[in-house]
């Protein structure tokens, strides 16, 4: 950023300087590679053990190998909260919204840069996973990429990691508080989906089919599953477009509120 500084006067920065500037905040931030490092190590160990228990031909057996990338769930929200709530409790993001006086500009920028890099990371891990798993199942119950849906369903699965870490750092910019944003998240992921399970069947599945975690993990299925309400790709799209009304929220409440 002092390099940036001294090119470009501050209020001046065009979008690839903004980017650029979010791009070493992130990467300087510890979490981040150790968070990444983690998911990664995570899921090649659920892969490993999932694919030594898995015999029947039956399963969802990508799916099955898949459950490797679950670590990241909780990984990737965590770390999507702190790439925002690391700069309110340090004090980065008035020093970053005095050089960048266009708030948006800035939640763009982190939004882009940090996708780009989950993206690339998760989709990694999931290939990853998928390779190891199918590697142990292979003896037993045959599983490639050639197979129907599977394809998509390993890219999916990075997918879904990058936009649900991007719904993270939306809940992250509206609360401001990592405790606070982290509990949101992990209640949004783990506990809704419970809750929901508790109304009568008929309401239950249908609030439980389009909640974020819900119906974003549909993409990860290699088939429709028998009570399914959405195709794979029509879950993927309720969690986009849950992220972007989330994103389109903390946008506009960065806006509105002090630093």
């Amino acid at each position: 950023m002092t390099v940036l500084t001294q090119r470009v006067p501050a209020g001046h920065y065009r979008f690839r300087h903004v980017a650029r500037m979010e791009w070493i905040k992130l990467r300087t931030l510890r979490s981040t590679w150790w968070t990444l490092a983690i998911t990664a190590a995570g899921g090649a160990v659920m892969a490993v053990a999932i694919g030594l228990n898995t015999i029947s031909r039956n399963a969802d057996l990508t799916n099955n190998v898949l459950a490797g990338v679950i670590p990241g769930l909780l990984l990737i929200g965590v770390l999507g909260v702190l790439v925002i709530t690391s700069e309110y409790s340090s004090g980065v993001i008035r020093a970053s919204l005095l050089a960048v006086p266009r708030r948006i500009p800035v939640l763009a920028a982190k939004a882009v840069v940090f996708a780009l890099l989950l993206l690339v990371v998760t989709e990694i891990v999931a290939f990853c996973s998928f390779f190891v798993g199918s590697a142990i199942l292979h003896a037993h119950v045959p599983v490639s990429l050639s197979g129907s849906g599977v394809t998509r369903a390993v890219a999916g699965a990075g997918l879904y990691l990058t936009v649900l870490g991007l719904l993270a750092l939306a809940i992250g910019t509206m609360i401001r508080h990592t405790a606070g944003a982290i509990s949101t998240i992990i209640g949004i992921v783990f506990v809704l989906p419970i809750l929901t399970g508790l109304l009568p069947s008929s309401w239950g599945a249908h609030i439980n089919a389009y909640l974020p975690e819900q119906a974003g993990t549909l993409i990860t299925h290699t088939h429709e599953q028998s009570g399914d309400l959405l195709s794979p790709w029509q879950g993927f799209g309720v969690l986009c477009i849950w992220t972007v009304l989330a994103l389109a929220a903390a946008a506009y409440l960065l806006e509105r509120r002090d630093a």
